[in-house]
């Protein structure tokens, strides 16, 4: 299986402790050019201290384009309709001034949620409807992930999709190995039911962590392996197979990456790459 360079990206969550200079020089290091930004850093904010413009300056310097800022969170729970509208619009105001393609809109997932399954899909409809004219007024893709935990409100990819077209919304899906792996979704399910070319990020990771998969959780993903039990080569060979041909972004998300160098970093994304072009 050979995939082009220019179709993998790299996830901001990889690279903690870089500044946005040296998590761009390390990028272009390793032939790449993609990147997702994202607004959970430590910092709080998508371009940690720099201005728009001083990102954009350093995003040309190094060849970088931003697919992604991640993300708008519970963005299917309504109960502060006028706040959610608030913070989705600066996020797409800023993914705008930084050419950002779009921005990755990610579920209510706490155990707390009381809603029921079908009160979670009705929401999750209206809560796309509402947005849609905001995405489209900013010229901003909006990518839902649908998150795997059980205690998630959207868990699979499938419903995902089905709520997409149900709303009418010009949005596509992230499709995340570890989440795929979590929703229980089956093989034959998905490879009847997906439509690919509604997908518009993959989200990779590996788990080598022997926890019973109910209790996995984002600490335990790390970079693909040999041992990975979340089996992404496998994954990525089977959205292949049905005809993905879009973009990869490498999202581990261990407090393991807190302790890496640079040279893990690039290490790790060269020794991925090579288990998918295997």
């Amino acid at each position: 299986m050979t995939i082009a360079l220019e179709r993998f990206c790299i996830n901001r969550k990889i690279a903690p402790n870089l500044t946005l200079e040296n998590f761009f020089r390390l990028v272009k290091k390793c032939g790449l050019s993609k990147v997702e930004l994202r607004n959970d850093m430590s910092g709080g904010k998508v371009a940690d201290n720099l201005s728009n413009e001083q990102l954009n300056a350093l995003a040309e310097e190094f060849g970088i384009e931003i697919v992604t800022i991640n993300a708008i969170v519970m963005f299917n729970l309504l109960v502060d309709q006028a706040a959610l509208l608030k913070n989705a619009e600066a996020l797409l105001v800023q993914a705008k001034a930084i050419h950002s393609k779009a921005v990755v809109m990610c579920p209510h997932c706490n155990a707390s949620d009381r809603r029921s399954e079908s009160q979670k899909r009705e929401d999750t409809l209206a809560a796309l409807r509402l947005l849609a004219p905001l995405f489209k007024q900013y010229g901003v893709e909006g990518y839902v992930e649908p998150l795997g935990f059980g205690i998630s409100s959207l868990r699979s990819s499938l419903l995902a999709q089905a709520l997409l077209r149900a709303s009418g919304a010009p949005s596509q899906i992230v499709l995340d190995t570890f989440h795929h792996y979590l929703s229980d979704v089956t093989q034959p399910e998905f490879d009847a039911q997906i439509r690919v070319e509604q997908i518009g990020l993959v989200h990779l990771s590996g788990v080598e962590d022997p926890l019973i998969k109910g209790a996995l959780s984002d600490e335990e993903r790390i970079m693909l392996s040999d041992k990975d039990r979340l089996a992404s080569v496998a994954q990525v060979q089977n959205l292949e197979r049905l005809g993905y041909r879009g973009i990869y972004a490498f999202e581990p998300f261990s407090s393991q990456l807190n302790t890496w160098t640079e040279g893990d970093i690039e290490r790790e994304i060269r020794h991925s790459i090579a288990l998918l072009q295997g």
